[in-house]
């Protein structure tokens, strides 16, 4: 019976059989899950349509890069094939990588992205505001994702009153979008939850492909309940996240997006009373101050003298009125007096004159102020049959039969509307 390997010795010897047989290598493929770490290395996946492989671009090798690389973009990588005997996976060990353009994923995304924007689906003013105090809500997720449970955790600890209705979809592959569609046009159809959740885990741009659905985000637009959206970690962005009402980072942070933790609660309701409390105390301190105030007045401690006062100044002003109008009749005596004593004293023949003068200033005055005189230039009066002054359109809609009045006759006239 031949010696069984251990894991690791068939590693290895994959490992050299590997190494020694592609020892250089060109491969073209699109980025994929891209990740820059502090100690300054890259990993990446690079694939294609029907593969994909894992790459590892070390912090000495990157250092000669002229570019940015991002999830989506194709390039060519220059490096070795070799076994990480960790994981037992094989890898592209890159030392050197250049940009071709962005990949056909990625090109999909940014024209839908595109084009959704001129719709105005990414506007803010369309988008719904969370409910104060949701009751019920709804995830839409994997049953069996690990999304599911971190969810379930937090809002278990922060509310756990709070009900939680899990509606089962696919989240990744094959006619997840459908799902998912379907499940927000069914979940807005019943109307029995306050907000929907859409969650899911991180990954790749082709793990999140479902939440770019043109058809998810016309139903996510078109829904009458708040639509938070919580796909993958902080640094993935879907269509799916521009349109809903609310994105949350991962789906552990909706949990904490949706609820009010029961400490929260009565932090706020305990900070509530001391406001309260405090608001109470000023008021009653002002208002018992305002009262000491009147009780002090003198008007509450002597309001017989202060009637009496005012009774005292009605008689003052009445005494001012008498003296006041004795003077003025007195005035007006001695005025007559000598307008008398001046006309006596004017020749006879002059006051004649002068008395017909104002007589004949008289007289022109009123012929100018004569309603003769201004019919002839043009003026008509309306009267009724009584010869009575219609002075309004409503006076001559009461009556019917009226007459025009002009300066050589009357005209009889009838009103019919």
């Amino acid at each position: 019976m031949s010696t069984a390997l251990t894991v690791t010795a068939l590693t290895q010897q994959i490992r050299h059989l590997l190494e020694s047989s592609f020892s250089s290598v060109q491969v073209r493929g699109e980025i994929s899950n891209f990740r820059r770490q502090s100690s300054g290395h890259i990993y990446f996946t690079l694939k294609d349509a029907d593969a994909q492989i894992k790459a590892v671009f070390f912090r000495g090798d990157v250092r000669g890069l002229k570019f940015t690389p991002t999830d989506g973009l194709s390039v060519v990588v220059f490096g070795e094939l070799t076994v990480y005997n960790v994981r037992g996976e094989y890898q592209i060990r890159v030392t050197r990588m250049i940009p071709e353009g962005k990949g056909t994923l990625q090109e999909q995304f940014e024209a839908l992205k595109r084009k959704l924007f001129e719709e105005g689906l990414f506007e803010e003013t369309r988008k719904k505001a969370l409910p104060f105090f949701p009751q019920k809500i709804a995830i839409v997720t994997s049953p069996t994702g690990a999304a599911l449970r971190d969810f379930l955790q937090i809002l278990g600890r922060r509310c756990p009153r709070m009900l939680v209705q899990v509606f089962g979809s696919k989240v990744q592959g094959q006619g997840a979008a459908a799902e998912i569609t379907a499940a927000v046009l069914e979940l807005n159809r019943l109307a029995e939850v306050d907000v929907i959740i859409l969650a899911r885990g991180g990954g790749s741009i082709e793990d999140l492909w479902a939440f770019n659905d043109e058809d998810l985000a016309q139903a996510i637009a078109t829904s009458t309940i708040p639509i938070i959206s919580a796909v993958g970690h902080e640094i993935d962005f879907t269509i799916a996240d521009f349109v809903a009402d609310l994105r949350a980072p991962t789906p552990s942070a909706a949990a904490e997006l949706v609820s009010t933790s029961d400490d929260e609660w009565r932090g706020n309701l305990l900070t509530t009373k001391r406001t309260l409390r405090k608001e109470v105390a000023t008021q009653m301190e002002n208002q018992r101050w305002t009262l000491n105030q009147l009780r002090d007045h003198y008007v509450f401690k002597e309001p017989v003298r202060v009637v009496e006062q005012w009774f005292q100044r009605v008689d003052d002003l009445r005494d001012r009125l008498q003296r006041g109008l004795l003077v003025r009749r007195e005035q007006m005596r001695e005025c007559v007096s000598n307008l008398g004593r001046r006309w006596q004293a004017v020749d006879p023949n002059r006051r004649f004159v002068q008395l017909r003068l104002l007589l004949k200033a008289q007289e022109d005055q009123l012929r100018l102020l004569s309603p003769a005189r201004t019919l002839q230039r043009g003026y008509t009066l309306t009267v009724d049959k009584e010869g009575q002054l219609i002075r309004s359109r409503q006076e001559a809609e009461e009556r019917q039969h009226l007459k025009i009045r002009f300066a050589d006759g009357d005209l009889p006239v009838v009103v019919e509307k």
